[in-house]
């Protein structure tokens, strides 16, 4: 079984983003998309990033398009997007596919660790959440309904808890 930091999905630029950076810190893992319902959840997120960083949450965004095909864009357009219309500074990272056969190899390890409801592994929508500790275990998901303000509780006992 791959530990969390063994992971590096690609960044806007294509790169390899290693996960390895954030060892220590907590990650909350958002699949994200710029023309969904729940789009206005990145001004949560941010609000999140903000509030949380400096005690050490990251939040990654990972814009995917497997859904309603609501993230068309490549990655300067989506990256234009976040930016002029949430203000978002957390890192967004490159597009990826959530589900199948060409899923983010994290995104098939953190459906391993936590199913969602009934059991199921798979993706159901935009915005579903991974919380990771700072030692590395992914610790809940949250649905697209979820909204980011409601995970301060989660996210500040994760904070409080030793690597």
């Amino acid at each position: 079984m791959r530990d969390i930091y063994a992971f590096a999905p690609r960044d806007a630029a294509g790169e390899p983003h290693a996960l390895d950076r954030y060892r220590g810190k907590v990650l909350l893992i958002v699949n994200t998309a710029s023309k969904c319902g729940f789009t206005p959840q990145y001004e949560g997120l941010e609000a999140l990033w903000r509030r949380y960083g400096a005690a050490g949450l990251v939040v990654l965004g990972l814009p995917c398009n497997q859904f309603g095909a609501q993230e068309p864009g490549d990655a300067a357009e989506i990256a234009q997007f976040c930016s002029l219309t949430y203000d978002v500074t957390f890192p967004v990272l490159a597009k990826v596919a959530v589900n199948g056969d060409g899923a983010e190899p994290l995104y098939e390890h953190l459906k391993r660790e936590k199913a969602g409801l009934l059991g199921t592994r798979a993706i159901k929508w935009n915005f579903t959440k991974f919380l990771v500790g700072r030692d590395g275990t992914v610790l809940a998901r949250f649905g697209p309904r979820t909204k980011p303000a409601a995970l301060t509780d989660a996210i500040e006992t994760a904070l409080a808890a030793p690597a």
